[in-house]
């Protein structure tokens, strides 16, 4: 006969925008007991009558303020090692959202703070309970699913130039890339962008066209992440 194991189920979320040039993370500090005073990603625990999702877009919607429609949503992993929430056996179901830039957030009732932080900056260990594996985790599955999506359009407003589109790459890749060679990958990938038949003046140089994003659900061909001794 099995053992009967009382276990409480979360979500956590690894909400990632671009803020002054830099990906960053929103984090909470949080108020109350267990790592009372440290910071962690946002999350809480799932209402008897939700699923999974909804909790998520919840949560969402609370940390952020936004329909959870503004950007992109979607399930990274499950993480339910035995210790990893000293209050008990609790499973957290981790999500990954990618929006556009967003406002300073507030903090809810039972959080210190919240913050935006540059996701370089933060170290190994700095946050609650498993919540640096969850955010490498996060990043990881952000920087890959770049490469053969367009999910990078998420980052960006309904409309913006490849210069706005090129950065987001820049920034989750943590590379340069030459501007030439992606605006042709990015044209000449089907369906990835659509202009919008203006464009938009810039400090210098001539203005740039605008585009939003196209009906693709997968670039082809693939925009790949420069390997050691590739040339961006």
């Amino acid at each position: 006969m099995g053992i009967i194991v009382n276990m409480t189920i979360a979500v956590d979320l690894v909400l990632l925008t671009i803020r002054q040039s830099r990906l960053q993370v929103l984090l909470i500090r949080r108020g109350i007991p267990p790592y009372e005073g440290q910071w962690a990603l946002p999350g809480g625990f799932v209402l008897p009558d939700e699923d999974l999702e909804e909790a998520a877009r919840r949560e969402l919607r609370e940390e952020t303020g936004l329909d959870p429609a503004a950007g992109h949503l979607e399930q990274l992993a499950t993480y339910g090692a035995p210790g990893r929430d000293p209050r008990g056996r609790v499973v957290a179901v981790a999500y990954l959202a990618l929006l556009p830039d967003l406002p300073i957030p507030v903090a809810g009732s039972d959080a210190a703070g919240a913050a935006w932080r540059p996701c370089d900056e933060l170290t190994r260990g700095e946050l609650a309970f498993d919540h640096d594996q969850i955010l490498a985790d996060g990043l990881e599955r952000a920087r890959a699913k770049l490469e053969y999506t367009p999910l990078a359009t998420a980052f960006c407003p309904p409309e913006f130039t490849i210069a706005d589109l090129r950065e987001v790459y820049e920034r989750v890749w943590r590379t340069t890339i030459d501007p030439r060679n992606f605006h042709r990958k990015v044209t000449g990938a089907d369906g990835f962008v659509e202009p919008v038949g203006r464009s938009v003046a810039r400090d210098r140089g001539r203005p740039a066209q605008l585009f939003r994003r196209g009906p693709a659900r997968l670039l082809h061909p693939p925009l790949l992440r420069p390997r050691d001794g590739d040339q961006p």
